[in-house]
């Protein structure tokens, strides 16, 4: 695997000011980024993912109607959630997904993630929200977020700007996600769990930076894919 070159990273203090937060991990990586180099791959893969992006819309545009009638019948408005993640370079940007937690659920939840999070989401869930997630269709306006050059359909899995303050002082190489685009789905998400740990995650994610290219990036579409039709096949225990 190729390396990515770690650089120093300097900590600051958390504040709950979400534009005092933004602009640190702006001036962060702006101080950083000099190490790094576009590569002509990353042209290749912007180009598939404003195809693939624009054919995912139009084919799922029924599941996307009958996704958002269901969410205004049994949990009414919002349909849509917007929440703040960190993209490339460190710009914060709003994120869509189908709403399929209660209205307040992101304020009850409040700063726990993984095992936590994973426990704590089910008593929010909105009726019918668990099956959304399961078969990620609660992802799908995230397309929305390719089209607009905010996102990849593969890299690094978005991450809150609080959340990541705190991960790049726990791991200082954390920063190096901010290289490419979050993706809609990611290299670290076919190989493991929600559940594990923030290093091994990073690590995947590390990787798939390191190593981009087309065929890794179509290897991880096809593996999410599988994955995702896995859960709706017959005796797959998805309810």
């Amino acid at each position: 695997m190729a390396q990515v070159q770690a650089a120093p990273i300097q900590e600051s203090r958390p504040s709950s000011a979400s534009e005092a937060s933004d602009e640190r991990l702006l001036a962060r990586f702006a101080e950083m980024y000099h190490t790094y180099q576009p590569r002509r791959t990353d042209v290749v893969l912007r180009g598939f993912d404003l195809i693939l992006a624009s054919a995912g819309l139009l084919l799922l545009l029924p599941a996307l109607l009958v996704c958002a009638l269901v969410i205004l019948c049994v949990a009414g408005r919002p349909i849509l959630y917007r929440g703040d993640r960190v993209g490339r370079f460190g710009t914060v940007f709003q994120m869509y997904k189908f709403r399929t937690l209660a209205r307040d659920a992101e304020l009850r939840l409040g700063d726990t993630y993984g095992d936590a999070l994973t426990v704590r989401t089910r008593d929010v869930v909105i009726p019918l929200g668990s099956a959304m997630r399961t078969l990620h269709l609660d992802e799908v306006p995230q397309l929305f977020n390719v089209l607009r050059g905010e996102m990849s359909m593969v890299g690094p899995r978005p991450i809150r700007p609080a959340f990541y303050e705190d991960l790049c002082r726990r791991h200082p190489i954390f920063w190096q996600r901010l290289v490419v685009r979050p993706g809609v789905t990611g290299f670290a998400q076919t190989r493991i769990t929600r559940e594990e740990s923030w290093s091994h995650k990073l690590a995947h994610d590390l990787e798939f930076i390191a190593d981009r290219s087309v065929g890794l990036y179509l290897r991880v579409l096809g593996a999410t894919v599988l994955r995702v039709a896995r859960r709706i096949s017959p005796g797959s225990g998805t309810s």
